[in-house]
């Protein structure tokens, strides 16, 4: 796949002074390791991600593995996709796998109830799933319906995925051409059962996950992590009624939270995905930030009952969420993606790593043509958004142990509703290089930062790379050159154990650094 790389190049005349923002990093107190699971996808059975994006017919003239489109494919391996989510969402807890196991022909039609009430033939199920999280190299990660479906369904899912020797399951997986058990590692006791999983009491979700849990067995040396349903945002009650019941604590291996980021504060307050303002802008870093706030308090509450830190927290949906692209099918919930989504990625992502001791999973949703899609396609055509490259830049903490910093300067936004200007995470690779990213939400303002590493001696810097563009509103779109992709940045220096870094306005950075 021939990508264009031009871009918009930075060019600064650099007179460094004393910055008004200062990072101290303490790489002598890295003691957790940054879950390459954090940078993982979602794709679920809703507008044109499975069918007409991954998944695609004869009709297209593009390369193929089965149906699967290899440009795609190409593109996520070069990111190192961890994990793939499926097969939602909402649509999990309607989904009966059955439906989509056996020969194509003889699959049932089923109506997608939630996603604009399109009728599915089901030539996409559980074996297609498989065969593409082994193409791409990444762990499957399988939502089970607890919303309609019941024990035994999940019980049979389970066992048809995982169980070696003879059973009804098993069997059945062998007659339809999969001799050895999947292996699956991360499934899903149900989707956001607060809602449209089965607008459940937390109370009651409780004691229903546990007897889903219950019967969703290990087999031979697979051991699931089970993921708990767990709370909307800020609900922290549900937090706490899953992680104060020891029955309940011991029935999963981690907890799911859920947040999107909105223009305002209700739900209804959603703006264009490509049309906006610097208000707008402004609106979406702050809510983007109040992640930070949200992972600290729902780990606050699982710090209580789990000190040792036994339990993941699993961010397994989040992302900006636009108006729909006008013209396009409202329920298909497909979005341009601009600038502004590569710098909301990059304060999560910030935040995901910074709390790397309790979260051990996130999906963004989600991956093709659906909402912040990392890949957009139209027919044969297929572009890499900005939100992708944040995602390749990231790639270096996959696995890295999380440095700890402390951020001081100026903030952005208004009144009481402000955050840093530059936020930051920082991590150790296993061949000791040190990895530093940047961000500055301001989109006026060109900011220098001054990054100490406390303990260490002198760190040298190899190399810079930046995400920015022309204007707040810059995209990549079909048939035109990219905008936004990532592009070599030299615009800093290290003297003794200090980095000094200008900080173009709107832009996300990357430094990687050597002791010496």
């Amino acid at each position: 796949m021939k990508k264009l790389l031009i871009g918009f190049f930075v060019l600064i005349n650099i007179s460094w002074v004393s910055a008004q923002n200062s990072i101290t990093f303490y790489p002598d107190s890295a003691k957790h390791q940054i879950s390459r699971h954090i940078y993982g996808h979602f794709a679920e059975h809703l507008g044109r991600l499975i069918y007409d994006g991954i998944y695609v017919d004869d009709s297209l003239d593009v390369e193929t593995t089965n149906g699967l489109r290899n440009d795609i494919i190409a593109a996520l391996k070069e990111i190192g996709i961890p994990n793939l989510r499926w097969p939602g969402g909402c649509f999990a807890d309607t989904y009966n796998w059955r439906d989509g196991i056996g020969p194509k022909e003889d699959r049932p039609t089923i109506i997608n109830t939630h996603w604009g009430g399109i009728v599915e033939n089901n030539s996409f199920g559980t074996h297609e799933f498989l065969e593409l999280c082994k193409l791409l190299d990444c762990e499957p990660v399988i939502c089970g319906n607890v919303g309609s479906g019941t024990v035994r369904e999940m019980s049979q899912w389970v066992e048809y995925l995982n169980f070696e020797g003879e059973s009804p399951m098993a069997n059945l997986r062998k007659e339809n051409g999969h001799e050895d058990a999947f292996n699956v590692k991360y499934f899903g006791i149900g989707n956001e059962n607060w809602g449209c999983g089965g607008n459940m009491s937390a109370e009651y979700y409780r004691d229903k996950m546990t007897n889903f849990s219950t019967y969703a067995k290990d087999y031979g040396s697979n051991k699931l992590y089970r993921v708990a349903g767990g709370p909307n945002s800020g609900d922290y009650h549900w937090m706490e009624t899953l992680m104060s019941s020891a029955r309940s604590r011991n029935s999963f291996q981690g907890v799911s939270v859920h947040h999107y980021t909105i223009e305002g504060d209700r739900w209804e307050d959603k703006g264009s995905a490509t049309e906006y303002d610097e208000r707008s802008w402004q609106k979406y870093m702050i809510n983007a930030w109040r992640m930070d706030e949200l992972v600290t308090k729902h780990s606050a509450i699982m710090d209580k009952y789990d000190p040792e830190k036994s339990k993941g927290l699993i961010i397994d949906e989040w992302g900006n969420w636009h108006l729909p692209e006008p013209g396009s099918n409202p329920g298909f919930l497909y979005q341009h993606n601009t600038l502004r989504d590569a710098v909301t990625a990059s304060i999560n992502f910030n935040v995901f790593n910074n709390h790397a001791d309790r979260v051990k999973m996130a999906n963004i949703a989600q991956v093709v043509n659906v909402l912040q899609a990392l890949i957009l396609t139209k027919e044969e055509e297929m572009l890499l958004t900005p939100t992708y490259y944040v995602f390749k830049m990231y790639k270096v903490h996959h696995d890295a142990m999380l440095i700890p910093s402390e951020v001081k300067g100026e903030t952005y936004g208004e009144g009481d509703r402000t955050m840093n200007a530059i936020q930051t995470s920082c991590s150790k690779a296993r061949d000791g290089k040190i990895h530093v990213t940047l961000s500055n939400v301001d989109p006026n303002k060109e900011l220098e930062v001054e990054c100490g590493f406390e303990g260490l001696g002198k760190v040298k810097a190899l190399k810079g790379e930046i995400i920015t563009g022309e204007k707040i509103t810059s995209l990549n779109d079909f048939g035109q050159e990219e905008q936004v992709n990532i592009q070599e940045f030299n615009s800093f220096k290290a003297t003794g154990n200090k980095l000094t870094v200008k900080m173009p306005s709107k832009s996300v950075v990357m430094i990687e650094l050597e002791v010496e």
